[in-house]
């Protein structure tokens, strides 16, 4: 389940999707960067059917423009996803309320910024969220985060098994998605508060995360995702 990425040879390939011509000129602006391999995309149609059809290019990361009707940024997103399933998702809007946000997140998408965010953050975000991290205000990721481990949802969030971890790691893994502080794991699998940090910290870096609520909410997209 590690999502963590070898490192890619050549630009990164990012597909820019707004149906508002001045909002692509503006992105383009910002990543004038021989890192970015850039595509711009204007929509035709802001309507949802016309949007969940599209025919979109293939790119490693998309930067979806909110500005739209959020049912028909849903169903772009939806698209994305189903035609390129490993793709990353960081979704610009004029501005994001909580109910907004949290249902973004629940569609898959890894990162939020607002317009104004967008024209300094999106240029070391890309990366990030291209190597499976996310990019999302800590209070809403906070909130999204204890909404999921507070509903039928978190009972059900386990993490896949994984060749590339310990077994002593799946074991901090299962304890930190039941949302248990770092003391409470090393009370139940009897070991030190400073190892369980020391595991901790290898998950993050193996999963390519920063945060622990990175991780759950990874785990939570995750199953979601799964069949």
């Amino acid at each position: 389940m590690t999502v963590k990425k070898a490192a890619r040879k050549g630009p990164l390939q990012v597909c820019l999707l707004s149906p508002h011509p001045l909002v692509l000129s503006e992105f383009e602006r910002v990543l004038t960067n021989p890192g970015f391999k850039l595509i711009s995309q204007q929509l035709e149609s802001t309507l949802g059917p016309d949007l969940r059809n599209l025919q979109v290019p293939r790119a490693v990361i998309y930067v979806v423009d909110a500005h739209v009707a959020r049912p028909a940024a849903g169903a772009l997103i939806s698209n994305i996803l189903d035609h390129h399933t490993e793709a990353r998702i960081i979704v610009v809007a004029e501005k994001f309320d909580s109910a907004e946000s949290y249902s973004l997140l629940q569609m898959g998408a890894k990162g939020l910024l607002t317009y104004e965010e967008a024209r300094e953050q999106l240029p070391r975000a890309l990366p990030l969220v291209a190597n499976g991290g996310f990019w999302v205000p800590r209070a809403v990721l906070s909130g999204f985060v204890d909404s999921i481990l507070g509903g039928s949802h978190g009972r059900r969030l386990k993490a896949d098994t994984s060749a590339d971890l310990s077994r002593r790691e799946q074991e901090v893994l299962n304890l930190l998605l039941e949302n248990l502080a770092n003391k409470e794991i090393g009370n139940k699998l009897n070991i030190s508060e400073r190892t369980v940090k020391f595991h901790v910290s290898n998950l993050l870096s193996k999963f390519g995360v920063r945060r622990r609520a990175d991780l759950i909410l990874l785990c939570y997209q995750k199953r979601s995702a799964a069949p």
